[in-house]
């Protein structure tokens, strides 16, 4: 186990790798294009730690789940997120929760928190049911005939998020709001990080303060009111002593929880149903799964009753985790496996590295959601071996509504129809900023006999 605390005497200081200029941008490119087989190749041929370094900045590689400890619980305080994440998406996400440490955080968090309680979240599934129903069954297709499914599920938790997070109704508005957070959202990691005018990160800029602009306006409203909608709650939540977040804060939590509410989303629901495409006797079986639980309408309760959905999910972002890497900023020196890590480096773990360790997982190639399965529960072998939602202080705050949102759309979509790709299909996977299908994952979509749908109240 690594030490997380301290730096031992008996520790070798970690030295950059020595490779030639055209090596170093080679290998930063298939970091971003081919981010699994480059995390293998790096650790095959270099070990679990390994730094690079471009200009007067420290990169350093760690592998495996015990590097995800390390980074994740960050005892001590090794660690800082948003030194690390200001350096990627600061100038479009600047202040989002994933952006503070420490104290800072937690303060946050603990505020937060009064948008992800279990009544809320009750709350929120009674809205989006009717909203998820009507938007599956409006899909436009001829029998047999193709259809886009990345960009489906993109508009679909986006118009959600307009609703359940901003309390807005479809229309002008969030229509309006939807394509900013698609113009930022696509600022984030962009291939010229110049805001010169006309280019991605001007644009993502100049969106966000759109937004910012239109978040401001409604704040005074919001905390007067008695809205049940995210930014309502964000609002008006205290903490112990009655205090608030100021309208600075609440406008940049908003801006990156919508972020996070639906591009993490469209990835988990876009690799699940491709691997349901793939795999159709797990579409057969999840559909029954469904079809048993006999309602037309999902309760919160009735989640429960889909562990299979859960299972095919989980199994969808351990082979697609929707971050490829994990990103944190070294505030001090430190012990991994011997060697010695410097301040002020990049760290980077990756989970999709480690969700295919042959260490932690059988056979990690092969689609195998009853691996997560009670009997199995390969992701307990270590504790930091499944990451797909991070982990320790930063474990995703919205984990349950995900959760939630992806079993409330895949019961609406196993009722209503059959989907395929052709047996010689593999989707290209497009791994940063985050993953998502470089083709728009097209697949082929059949209805399902009106009897096996049970008729909606």
């Amino acid at each position: 186990m690594a030490d997380l605390t301290a730096v031992n005497q008996g520790s070798t200081a970690l030295r950059p790798i020595k490779v030639s200029l055209l090596e170093t941008l080679r290998m930063i490119r298939q970091s971003y294009r081919q981010p699994l087989e480059h995390a293998q190749d790096m650790q095959q041929r270099y070990g679990n730690a390994v730094m690079q370094r471009i200009g007067r900045q420290s990169y350093v590689n760690l592998y495996g789940a015990d590097a995800h400890r390390l980074a994740l619980v960050n005892e001590g305080q090794i660690f800082s997120n948003k030194k690390a994440w200001d350096m990627i998406i600061g100038r479009v996400f600047p202040n989002g929760l994933m952006l503070r440490d420490g104290d800072d955080h937690r303060y946050h968090r603990r505020l937060m928190q009064a948008g992800f309680k279990n009544p809320v979240l009750q709350g929120y599934l009674a809205d989006m049911g009717p909203q998820v129903h009507a938007a599956v069954e409006a899909w436009e297709f001829k029998p047999g005939g193709s259809l886009l499914a990345y960009p489906l599920f993109k508009r679909m938790t986006l118009d959600m998020a307009a609703t359940i997070f901003l309390g807005m109704e479809l229309g002008g508005d969030a229509h309006k709001i939807s394509r900013a957070f698609e113009a930022t959202v696509a600022a984030s990691m962009p291939r010229v990080p110049l805001a010169i005018p006309g280019t991605i990160l001007w644009r993502g800029i100049r969106a966000r303060h759109y937004m910012c602009r239109y978040f401001q306006q409604q704040i005074k409203r919001k905390r007067e009111g008695q809205g049940n909608d995210m930014f309502s709650l964000l609002c008006r939540a205290t903490d112990e002593e009655g205090n608030q977040y100021t309208d600075e804060e609440v406008v940049d939590h908003m801006i990156f929880l919508m972020m996070a509410a639906h591009d993490t989303t469209t990835s988990a629901l876009t690799s699940m149903t491709y691997a349901l495409a793939q795999h159709t006797e797990w579409q057969d079986q999840l559909r029954k799964e469904a079809l048993a639980i006999g309602k037309d309408a999902l309760s919160y309760h009735d989640l429960e009753r889909m562990p299979q959905t859960e299972w095919v999910m989980k199994e969808a972002l351990r082979m697609y985790p929707p971050l490829s890497s994990l990103p944190k900023y070294s505030l001090k020196s430190f012990d991994f496996e011997g060697s010695t890590i410097p301040a002020g480096a990049m760290v980077v773990t990756y989970p999709i590295h480690t969700h295919y360790m042959e260490q932690y997982w059988s056979n990690p190639t092969r689609f195998d959601p009853e691996r997560f399965s009670d009997e199995r529960a390969e992701q307990k072998t270590h504790a930091y071996c499944w990451v797909p939602f991070s982990g320790g202080a930063h474990m995703c705050i919205g984990l349950h509504f995900a959760i939630m949102q992806i079993k409330l759309v895949m019961f609406e979509m196993l009722r209503r129809y059959r989907w395929t790709v052709p047996d010689t299909y593999r989707m290209p996977v497009q791994q940063s900023p985050i993953s998502k299908p470089r083709d728009g994952l097209p697949i082929y979509l059949d209805a399902l006999p009106p009897r096996a749908i049970p008729a909606r109240s």
